[in-house]
């Protein structure tokens, strides 16, 4: 029952973090740890990851301030553990933008039915289908195995490199990337050129993809940032 998803774990406690570890890779996931909420903080700000288990009682920086952090660039998962039943603390997570809340002691059943619930309704508001592979955003539509894009039904032509672009941004919906991190990522800490590359590349893309290449509804530039493809 394996699967494509990758669930972070942010839980100070070994035997609560291996108890989830353990549940969430017997129902197929990957998982990746960190025991305090710096190191979570970092690795989730890598965006490697389809969703976060996030406790909120942590080491370094609590859990309402790793889910606040977070929510500032990225818009995947969260589900929060707490031992703190009151209803104070429920509404200031939900508030700093997690998605879901489960209680201290807690059945693991309870937890990986809520990841799958929960990772289920973000591949649906983002469009992902598993079965086509299309991810359809408003009006555009990517195929990643066919490598083939589409705006309104009508095919774009893109060179491999745009391609590229458009779905590496896609795929990580309302984060910032700087030029530096894309080319990086996109031509390789070792390719020829600079970052200029990728300012050309998001002008092309903006061309085929906006009704308004100047006033951009998917790839926003985030001034002194970089830019971000808006869900």
């Amino acid at each position: 029952m394996a699967t494509n998803k990758t669930i972070l774990i942010v839980e100070d406690e070994p035997s609560i973090a291996e108890l989830q570890r353990d549940y969430l890779e017997m129902s197929g996931y990957k998982t990746v740890l960190a025991d305090d909420g710096e190191k979570g903080l970092q690795l989730g700000m890598s965006g490697k990851f389809d969703l976060i288990v996030l406790d909120v009682m942590l080491p370094k920086l609590s859990g309402f301030d790793v889910c606040k952090a977070l929510r500032e660039v990225s818009n995947i998962p969260i589900l929060m553990v707490t031992a703190r039943r009151e209803d104070i603390d429920v509404i200031r997570g939900l508030g700093l933008g997690a998605d879901d809340y489960i209680g201290k002691p807690f059945k693991p059943a309870e937890l990986v039915a809520r990841v799958k619930s929960h990772l289920s309704r973000y591949d649906r508001l983002t469009g992902r289908d598993a079965a086509t592979g299309d991810m359809e955003i408003g009006d555009l539509r990517i195929n990643a195995t066919t490598r083939r894009a589409f705006m309104r039904e009508e095919e774009l032509s893109l060179t491999a490199k745009e391609f590229d672009l458009l779905y590496f941004l896609a795929q990580h919906p309302n984060q910032v990337f700087s030029k530096d991190h894309l080319f990086d990522r996109l031509w390789g800490i070792d390719a020829m050129g600079d970052t200029q590359t990728v300012t050309v590349h998001i002008r092309k893309l903006r061309e085929k993809i906006e009704k308004d290449a100047s006033a951009p509804a998917y790839i926003e530039t985030v001034w002194g940032a970089g830019y971000r493809f808006r869900l």
